[in-house]
């Protein structure tokens, strides 16, 4: 999980490696609309729902209804304003007359499901209509979903001199009183965007729909809020698709964990020559780069666009934020070395053109409502924050991975849930998780520990895939449509082609 500042966003689609990035370009909702042929007859969305053509990015359109729900934005006030959840659902292919719906659950958290169906997983959109009506949903504060204004705060990081880690996250912190007063005075209350919150908007958007049972599909933040709907309703979900798993107690990330990551990236670089040449040791490079940029000046001048150049230090912390982003998918994490091996050789080229276009140093630090609240409220216990700051202080990245948590743990200690919902929960609905061998942000062994309490699990492997597995193999697609059918799984391994690792 990982709170994208906008700079952090366009760098990350610019290597393609953030399929799950916030938009707020989802269409509108209009009422009243037509039927479809699977809605309950007596449902509130078969009444309300907008019939309309759904244009993907890639290929032809396809029939859709669009549809939504009002909710409390804080259900424990009972003076609390209303706000409006949003979807797209797409009909199932056959007629499963009660099948339950399928509603996808996107990552971030601030991720939105409707521009994920309209990307390059919208082909799996159209696949899983075979077994029921499917669910583009964005959940609260996110997308189509979201009336939460941006807070840009007063403070800016300085560029014209050298940042070092602890002062970077305490100018974060200073930002939070200012941004919490702006929130409050645009009539948000941040106590309504916490993980445990969005699991009842799905308990609600199943009562909407008129459906007994709902399945769940969901990958990254998406899986730690369907382990939460697991532990509210487990008797209203019929199965569950699981990828990129990021448990209840995962919010932070373990940095030997990261750490051995690098270790497994090594040895997919290692199996190509061109790469291993490039990159013979990552980790060495990654901790010779930082080191460099935290003892000398390296001044660059970045043409601006509006013909004016500015000179700006290149920082480690500006780096290690685009690196903790990056390290998603091996494809990404090729590209954030190459940078890291331009800037060994004194090369800056790579790094200007990157700075020219995605940075600009007089922005001030801003944040996203939800995004900042769901993570902080997600947590993390005193002996788990013990050991991620001990392995932070000899791991190649620290607690960047995180950020901002736990570097922001207790800026906001009211919105903090209590430690049971830190525990996984104990289920036997059928589950499916995959996981990526080369998954930069949740790692295999951390998926694990994450459904251990789950008593039917079935973990399928995808080697050489990252974070964003669903389209890295056909397998992951006929994986997906045999668990879907009840069917038992003929493989735990799934291998996907490995991408060139080789820098640019």
């Amino acid at each position: 999980m990982h709170t994208k500042s906008i700079l952090l966003a366009g760098f990350l689609a610019f290597l393609g490696g953030c399929a799950n990035s916030p938009s707020s370009d989802a269409p509108s909702i209009e009422v009243p609309g037509s039927r479809a042929l699977t809605a309950s007859q007596t449902s509130p969305a078969s009444q309300a729902e907008k019939q309309i053509s759904f244009q993907p990015s890639a290929g032809a359109p396809v029939e859709a209804y669009k549809g939504f729900l009002q909710v409390p934005e804080n259900r424990t006030d009972p003076d609390s304003r209303m706000i409006t959840l949003r979807y797209v659902r797409f009909p199932a292919t056959v007629n499963k007359s009660g099948a339950a719906p399928i509603i996808y659950l996107s990552g971030g958290p601030g991720g939105s499901g409707i521009n994920t169906a309209k990307g390059p997983r919208f082909a799996l959109f159209m696949a899983m209509r075979a077994f029921g009506d499917v669910i583009a949903f964005d959940q609260r504060g996110t997308g189509a979903s979201s009336d939460l204004p941006r807070c840009v705060s007063s403070i800016v990081v300085p560029s014209d001199r050298i940042v070092d880690d602890a002062t970077f996250f305490d100018l974060h912190r200073q930002t939070i009183p200012e941004c919490r007063d702006f929130w409050e005075t645009e009539s948000i209350d941040l106590a309504g965007y916490t993980t445990r919150e969005s699991a009842k908007d799905l308990d609600a958007l199943r009562q909407h729909l008129g459906a007994e049972k709902i399945s769940l599909w969901g990958i990254s933040y998406g899986s730690h809020l369907a382990l939460a709907a697991l532990k509210q309703m487990d008797h209203r979900i019929d199965r569950i698709v699981l990828a990129s798993v990021e448990g209840l107690a995962q919010t932070v990330k373990m940095p030997a964990r990261t750490d051995a990551y690098f270790d497994r990236l090594q040895a997919a670089i290692n199996s190509q020559p061109k790469a291993q040449s490039a990159f013979p040791d990552v980790k060495a490079l990654i901790a010779r780069v930082h080191a460099k940029l935290d003892t000398e000046a390296v001044m660059l001048n970045v043409p601006q666009k509006n013909g004016e150049s500015v000179e700006i230090i290149l920082q480690s912390s500006l780096l290690k934020q685009f690196t903790a982003g990056s390290i998603s998918d091996p494809g990404s994490a090729a590209q954030i070395l190459g940078l890291y091996a331009a800037i060994d050789a004194d090369f800056y080229d790579p790094v200007i053109g990157i700075l020219q276009r995605f940075y600009n140093p007089a922005d001030p630090i801003s944040w996203s409502a939800m995004s900042l609240a769901m993570d902080i409220a997600s947590g993390i216990e005193a002996d788990r924050l013990a050991e991620v700051e001990e392995q932070a202080q000899s791991s190649v990245l620290g607690t960047w991975l995180n950020f901002p948590m736990p570097h922001l743990y207790d800026a906001m200690p009211d919105l903090v849930l209590d430690a049971d919902f830190r525990t996984g929960p104990d289920s036997a609905v059928p589950t499916l998780v995959l996981s990526g061998t080369l998954d930069g942000r949740t790692y295999p062994e951390s998926q694990k520990e994450a459904v251990a309490g789950l008593s039917n699990v079935q973990i399928v492997s995808v080697k050489n895939a990252g974070h964003n597995l669903f389209m890295t193999s056909p397998l992951v697609t006929e994986t997906i449509e045999t668990f879907m059918r009840g069917e038992a799984l003929a493989v735990d391994e799934i291998i996907a082609p490995l991408p060139d690792l080789a820098p640019f």
